[in-house]
């Protein structure tokens, strides 16, 4: 029985999560002392969209939101958060806080900026990105609290080293993309997701961003040419296998 809920967890994550491969080349495990000497090591890559992917772009926009700029997209983040809900909640079944259909918690403030793929209203994806320096109450950002033991689904050894606090590095989390998406737009709709997320970061001014990823780990982001190495042992949330990796920033090229 264990086996088949195992399963049916995987199967859900796939066509749920973007499908993100952990290297483009062989790296070693990331220690506790390499993560200064990590930063510079990794390649700053450029990377492309194929035209076969923006062939099926149609109409898609992809929007970075902030507490600044809401007013001017309407009702974007609520269908966003809506979205997450059916995603995390309805789809997934992870115990997340919710309130009239969205679902939210404690590192959605205006410290953090979210990445929106959309189109016609429809939300096809989206990533939130939160500073590694963010400060909010007893919180700062999931991962680093997950290492001080202050989140019950994700174990305190979730990276190889001491979570960073670093403005160069900004954390990625509730990455998706919508089981609506039909196969043939996937590719388009992950490189529209990854492109802003890149773009954002470096206009923060980070050059590198950290994050929780399925382990379902393929291959379009090599074919997108980016680049990105695991610093984290893979565990499991709600059955869904789950590991840290620490990814590139570099600027899209059409």
């Amino acid at each position: 029985m264990k086996h088949s809920r195992e399963a049916a967890g995987v199967g859900l994550a796939r066509s749920v999560f973007p499908e993100l491969p952990p290297v483009v080349r062989e790296q070693p495990e990331v220690s506790r002392s390499r993560l200064r000497d990590l930063l510079p090591d990794l390649p700053a890559v450029k990377p492309r969209i194929p035209e076969a992917v923006s062939a099926v772009m149609g109409h898609v926009k992809a929007t970075t939101l902030s507490f600044s700029n809401l007013h001017q997209y309407g009702d974007l983040f609520v269908s966003l958060l809506k979205a997450r809900k059916k995603t995390f909640i309805d789809r997934l079944h992870w115990s997340l806080p919710e309130a009239e259909g969205m679902e939210f918690d404690q590192y959605d403030t205006p410290l953090s900026r979210w990445i929106v793929v959309h189109e016609f209203g429809e939300i096809l994806a989206g990533i939130r990105l939160t500073p590694t320096t963010a400060r909010c109450g007893v919180y700062s950002y999931m991962l680093r609290d997950a290492q001080k033991g202050m989140l019950e689904s994700i174990p305190t050894d979730v990276l190889f080293f001491e979570a960073p606090v670093n403005p160069r590095i900004w954390e990625a989390s509730r990455l998706f993309v919508s089981p609506d998406v039909p196969a043939h737009r996937r590719l388009a709709v992950q490189a529209a997701l990854m492109g802003q997320l890149s773009e954002s970061a470096r206009s923060y001014g980070a050059t590198h961003v950290i994050g929780i990823v399925p382990a379902v780990w393929s291959r379009w982001l090599r074919r997108l040419d980016l680049s990105a190495v695991p610093v984290g042992p893979k565990f499991s949330i709600d059955d869904t296998v789950s590991q840290a990796a620490l990814f590139t920033v570099a600027r899209y090229v059409n």
